[in-house]
């Protein structure tokens, strides 16, 4: 039996890992071609190389649970085509046993799914996507990305006659920061400000900025909101006079002040696909104690979470479409059945999280539904035949 089991997890795992590769494969290759219709003078060939290598893990960790399910299927199919699951279960072996045995190899490759959705596409995402953000610099059409947020800005009140300065609301500042790391560094930001009427006074664009601790740090007072600073740094300020004169003038540094931690500013500016699972936990805890959700993230965070039980759905479904007998269906049918199968599955998880964004229903009800049904599927396959 140890024999058997060793024999039937190595056909399953060099299958899995065949049909994982050459699905990355062709998806590189059509990637590729598919960018070399974007260059230009700035976006060359070994940019859109360069590219594609950072998007390459992104694209390997996609296809990792159909090609489970076309491995699976092509190993097993393999051995019934050779008749040894027919020696097998002559033998006493039982389907689920054999099942048991292609589900082992499987689990290799949820460990690679997970270490890939948490170590390495934050960081392959985030260069593929400094290289695209570079050649779209110019483009006309801007994609609404990173941390959009309305603030009151305060100044002392003048009327006050206290010791302690009052202050008082003057307007609203729109705030747009497009990159943050953990370090506080701040890319590209920009503020308009508007008066208490709603005019339009001035308008700064920042191309940097640096977090700037205070020494009591560890003395925040709670009920302090913007207490957070960060400086500014080679900024561009136009000041809109009422009589709709403008001016344009340099400066060299400003404040910047916000309710949030570095860390969540970094967390706020990433897209939910550039965030590890351990990240989009962190995102979720941070949008409760600010009373809001984004079903973005929380819809990607339960997608990273339960993608292991994805993969071995679908090498059940797998199993259930190779036992039987071959002369009914040819092993070949039931490779392109499976990869049919395995599309089917992602599309219907596109849609239901599509669905989930839409209405506001549970994304995690709405990511387990599919998972449910393509096991159950399987299972009851599975049974027909024993």
């Amino acid at each position: 039996m140890p024999i058997l089991s060793r024999y039937v997890k190595k056909n399953a795992l060099l299958a899995i890992i065949a049909a994982i590769l050459g699905l990355w494969g062709l998806q590189l290759l059509f990637s590729y071609l598919s960018e070399l219709e974007s260059l230009s003078d700035t976006y060359t060939m070994g940019e859109a190389l360069k590219y594609i290598f950072y998007r390459s893990p992104y694209f390997l960790e996609q296809f990792i649970p159909t090609g489970a399910l076309l491995g699976a299927v092509v190993g097993l199919g393999l051995l019934a085509n050779n008749s040894e699951l027919v020696v097998m279960r002559a033998a006493g072996v039982s389907i689920l046993r054999i099942v048991g045995w292609v589900l082992q190899p499987a689990l290799v490759f949820v460990i690679i799914a997970l270490a890939i959705n948490q170590f390495v596409l934050p960081v392959s995402n985030q260069l593929a996507r400094e290289i695209s953000d570079d050649d779209q610099k110019t483009s006309l059409v801007t994609a609404v990305r990173g941390y959009w947020s309305v603030q009151p800005r305060y100044i002392p009140d003048p009327s006050s006659t206290a010791a302690e300065p009052v202050l008082a609301i003057d307007g609203k500042d729109v705030l747009y920061i497009d990159y943050a790391d953990t370090n506080g560094n701040l890319g590209e930001v920009k503020r308009w400000h508007l008066d208490n009427n709603g005019n339009l006074e001035s308008a700064i664009r920042a191309n940097s900025g640096v977090y700037a601790p205070k020494a009591d740090e560890d003395s925040r007072d709670p009920e302090q909101v913007y207490q957070y600073e960060w400086t500014l740094r080679d900024m561009t300020e136009l000041t809109i006079n009422k009589g709709r004169d403008t001016s344009q003038a340099s400066k060299p540094s400003d404040t910047l002040r916000l309710p949030f931690a570095p860390k969540s500013v970094y967390l706020l500016t990433r897209t939910a696909d550039d965030l590890s699972l351990t990240q989009l936990y962190e995102h979720r805890q941070f949008m409760r104690t600010q009373g809001s959700r984004s079903l973005d993230h929380e819809l990607a965070f339960w997608q990273k979470l339960l993608s292991p039980f994805s993969i071995l759905s679908l090498v059940v479904v797998a199993c259930s479409f190779v036992f039987g007998s071959l002369r009914t269906h040819s092993l070949g049918l039931r490779i392109v059945v499976a990869l049919l199968f395995g599309l089917l599955f992602s599309y219907v998880q596109d849609l239901v999280g599509f669905v989930s964004l839409a209405t506001g229903v549970s994304p995690l009800l709405m990511v387990l539904l599919p998972i449910i049904g393509s096991a159950a599927l399987g299972f009851y396959l599975i049974k027909r035949q024993m």
